[in-house]
């Protein structure tokens, strides 16, 4: 490695550490958030069997999960205006990513919801709670721990999808490696020290997750 390379690898070790703690991070973990809400509505509307939601609620899983993350974000940002609807690029990736999490997610959440006996719900009942209250104080905290390796999982995807944001001019990571690839032609240095920084970040993330699922397993019933 020449004194060039390295001071070109120095100079953009903190644009893109910038980027990812600033945009990066953020948009993943906002996005994963909302795509929780969307996953747990869904999961519930499918687990009820809630007459015409639940049909609804299929088709959008389906559609979701079998269309590809890029094009539903060139759907949203370039073809919405062709609509009349214009979303900034930040709002666009967080809907679009939102929506493809909460599509994956919903699938774990209904899985653990199935694993919950119906014991559970039945007692629930039997003591005189409401079929909110069952499934609010009893049913959803055992499907959570369920289901929390494959949320944990969609959190650390999504740290990686976001990438995918810098196609609608979304300034992430990935971005900021590209635009000092461009003017120094260090590509393949540049694209291997971002993909570094984005193992660094995973890697930190799955370590969470372990603590985390340790620490709800002593609360496992």
């Amino acid at each position: 490695m020449d004194e060039r390379l390295w001071s070109i690898l120095v100079e953009a070790f903190p644009r893109m550490l910038t980027a990812g703690i600033g945009m990066s991070l953020p948009l993943a973990v906002v996005s994963f958030l909302l795509a929780v809400v969307i996953a747990v509505v869904t999961a519930l509307v499918r687990f009820a069997k809630v007459p015409v939601l639940s049909q609804i609620v299929q088709f959008y899983v389906w559609v979701i999960r079998g269309t590809p993350l890029l094009v539903q974000l060139y759907v949203v940002y370039y073809g919405l205006p062709n609509l009349g609807i214009l979303l900034p690029a930040v709002p666009s990736a967080i809907l679009v990513f939102a929506l493809n999490e909460g599509a994956y997610c919903s699938e774990a959440m209904r899985g653990a919801l199935d694993s919950v006996p119906g014991g559970q719900m039945e007692a629930g009942l039997c003591c005189g709670l409401s079929w909110r209250q069952t499934m609010w104080h009893v049913v959803l905290p055992q499907a959570f721990r369920v289901a929390f390796p494959s949320l944990g999982n969609g959190l650390i995807s999504l740290v990686k999808d976001s990438s995918l944001a810098m196609s609608i001019t979304v300034p992430e990571m990935f971005m900021a490696a590209v635009r000092v690839a461009g003017r120094t032609y260090e590509y393949m240095a540049l694209y291997l020290e971002v993909a570094l920084v984005y193992l660094v970040f995973c890697t930190v993330l799955n370590k969470i997750q372990h603590v985390l699922e340790k620490r709800l397993s002593r609360y496992a019933i």
